[in-house]
């Protein structure tokens, strides 16, 4: 019998996207590397839990759920994050940052000093540049600061973000454009906290780091797993938790939060400690959405 395997997310690191398994697994992606799994034939996706801790009432979640989790474990996720200044009296610094996804696209956001740009590759961002740094409620005043007077948000859909990639400008300079304006208007504004220290406007891009120079635009997303389907596809690129891969109908982006309270069968080996093999017969297919045009909701398999 094929071993299951739980999938806990894509991270970034220094060498790209990793995928994360139960139990430390690491999955490292590169592209050309192929990507494929199974969903176990007659299973159900369960909530992830929340904090390290697993669900107490081993819940069900839909499967186009990006988080994963019941209503009561992602309240409980959410009340201790500092997105929900559930953290008042963290010590460590932080950065505010602007981070640019495509053409009017930008959002404002903070980040822990220590987790360098990881947040940023984690959020898909195309290209950012810091503004200030300080402690924790000085950055989060100043996050409001800017939403408020620069009419920028501070969360923006990721299917917004997909829809917008391949249309991306081919220079360094025009995708930093928009964001150096903002980043002048910003550090003009009076009302910033004293212990935030403004930084120089310096671009950072991620478009290489995300594979996506050069490569062919994406033409439908994946909008849930289901029991019995299977996904197989070439990785050509990778922004945030989204897998672009090459498929028979063409680049279909997988967003990675959709793998996460499914159990998962390797379809063949991928070269890590005996990873079994699965014949490549599932019969279920994978609902589609395209990204581009009007067209209708594509219903057959990816395959």
């Amino acid at each position: 019998m094929a071993r299951v395997w739980r999938c806990t997310g894509l991270r970034w690191s220094a060498q790209g996207p990793v995928l994360m398994w139960d139990g430390g697994r690491r999955s490292p992606l590169s592209w050309g590397k192929r990507v494929a799994f199974g969903v176990v034939e007659g299973g159900v996706r369960g909530c992830v839990g929340a904090r390290g801790h697993p669900c107490p009432v081993r819940a069900v979640v839909p499967g186009r759920s990006a988080g994963a989790r019941c209503e009561e474990c992602a309240r409980l996720d959410r009340a201790h994050s500092v997105a929900a200044d559930g953290i008042a009296d963290d010590p460590r610094p932080y950065r505010v940052y602007l981070a640019w996804f495509g053409p009017g696209l930008v959002k404002v956001g903070i980040t822990a000093v220590e987790r360098g740009t990881a947040r940023l590759l984690e959020q898909g961002a195309v290209c950012f540049s810091w503004l200030g740094t300080g402690p924790l409620m000085a950055a989060r005043r100043t996050e409001e600061l800017l939403r408020a007077a620069l009419g920028v948000p501070d969360r923006i859909p990721y299917a917004e973000k997909r829809a917008v990639r391949a249309a991306l400008p081919e220079g360094e300079a025009e995708r930093a454009a928009e964001t150096s304006e903002l980043h002048a208007r910003a550090v003009a504004l009076a009302g910033w906290p004293e212990t935030l220290v403004r930084e120089p406007f310096r671009a950072v891009d991620h478009v290489r780091a995300f594979g996506l120079a050069g490569a062919p635009p994406a033409v439908a997303e994946v909008t849930e797993l289901l029991a019995g389907a299977a996904v197989d596809g070439e990785l050509v690129a990778a922004a945030g938790p989204d897998l672009h891969l090459v498929t028979a109908r063409g680049v279909v982006v997988l967003d990675t939060r959709l793998m996460r309270g499914w159990e998962l069968v390797p379809v063949t080996p991928d070269g890590g400690e005996g990873a079994p093999r699965l014949p490549r017969s599932l019969p279920r297919s994978l609902p589609l959405r395209q990204l581009r045009g009007e067209g209708r909701r594509l219903q057959d398999g990816l395959f």
